[in-house]
């Protein structure tokens, strides 16, 4: 079953700087922005991730069945067709007023891919995977009207269960399968099916990605942990799949990184480490984890526990001591950019799927229905 988006539902919440009401859902902001600067990478250089070489299943990465790159089936003709009037994005906007905790923010899609030959799961056990895409933002950027433009700079993290982790019992070992990857470069290996042949069991299909969600972000640090935090803006109220599969409307995980000189546990080694230059390993000194920084995820095949934190945002949006004083606190800035980013999903024609996938540049109707329910 699909979701649409119908009347907006307006909740009291405090107003913003300019009057608006924080947290109203799907009204309209009136101005676009320059392009993000952040820097793009080569798509043509090709990184290599545990989808090529795993060699046998494991516990922790599930199904072993293999995904190859797709062709070019939606790559051109969908670059041409998309209107893209500049961007959303207005960097600077916030004047050095978001806190230095927040060491980076953006928007965030989740979606499932079901098991070889399932194109639309019937139940979580018929889900293959779960994964993320983190698309960073100019910290000091608010959201305007419209899509985000394609910086070349967005993450694919792949999560290891069917599930998120919901408390501090459940500890994946996620990992990036992409790193400075353009819309197009997640089109073409990412949310595409595939149908490729094996020896053993012939003509096998590979299901497309299945959108769940959109919302916001925030990777944050409080002193020695670092927090991924979230909140949803698409679907407006969660379905039977969200809670599935543990999203929440607003939701944290500890995040800390893996040093690639320590073996990997039982389990969940990759084929190949990332490639970290000597600045980064040195930060890890003799540590096993450390707290995880952006930069970490800007590197292909890093992996980093995933911890879920039942308190939801709470600690990951604790003001810090050496805040200063013009700066907001953390949930302010958060709640300012999931209302920012409610009413530019609204501003977006079409249903929900249709939202999505226009901000990742594609056309909905090439892909499966944002999924609610099983």
């Amino acid at each position: 079953m699909t979701t649409t988006r119908s009347g907006a539902k307006v909740e009291p919440s405090a107003k913003t700087e300019n009057g608006e009401v924080a947290g109203s859902k799907h009204q309209l902001h009136q101005k676009t922005s320059p392009a993000s600067k952040r820097t793009k990478k080569d798509d043509n250089k090709k990184q290599q991730t545990i989808e090529d070489t795993i060699p046998s299943p494991t516990e922790a990465y599930g199904d072993p069945s293999e995904e190859k790159n797709g062709g070019d089936k939606n790559g051109v003709e969908v670059e041409e067709k998309i209107d893209q009037n500049g961007s959303a994005e207005r960097e600077g906007a916030r004047n050095g007023t978001v806190p230095s905790n927040i060491l980076e923010k953006g928007i965030i899609y989740f979606f499932i891919r079901g098991r070889v030959g399932i194109d639309e799961p019937g139940s979580v056990d018929d889900i293959r995977r779960s994964y993320m895409v983190l698309r960073p933002l100019d910290k000091d950027a608010k959201l305007g009207e419209g899509a985000i433009d394609d910086a070349g700079n967005s993450r694919l993290i792949a999560i290891p269960k069917k599930v998120l982790p919901s408390s501090g019992r459940d500890r994946w070992i996620a990992f990036v399968e992409k790193s400075y990857a353009s819309f197009k470069t997640l089109k073409d290996t990412f949310l595409s099916a595939e149908d490729y042949t094996t020896k053993t069991a012939g003509v096998r299909h590979t299901p497309a990605a299945t959108p769940v969600a959109e919302g916001i972000y925030a990777i944050t640090s409080t002193g020695r942990e670092s927090h991924l935090a979230y909140m949803i803006t698409l679907p407006e109220s969660l379905g039977e799949v969200q809670k599935e599969i543990g999203l929440k409307e607003k939701g944290s995980f500890i995040v800390s990184t893996r040093n690639p000189q320590y073996e990997a546990p039982k389990g969940t080694a990759l084929p190949q480490g990332p490639e970290y230059p000597k600045e980064v390993m040195d930060e890890f000194r003799s540590l096993r984890w450390i707290g995880t920084q952006p930069k970490h995820l800007d590197f292909a095949n890093t992996q980093f526990l995933l911890i879920g934190e039942s308190s939801g945002i709470r600690k990951a949006t604790e003001p810090q001591k050496d805040q200063k004083e013009e700066q907001e606190k953390p949930i302010e800035e958060l709640e300012k950019l999931e209302d920012e980013d409610t009413h530019r999903m609204g501003s977006l024609q079409g249903d929900d799927s249709a939202a999505i996938f226009a901000d990742l540049h594609a056309r909905a109707k090439d892909y499966p229905k944002l999924q609610t329910t099983f």
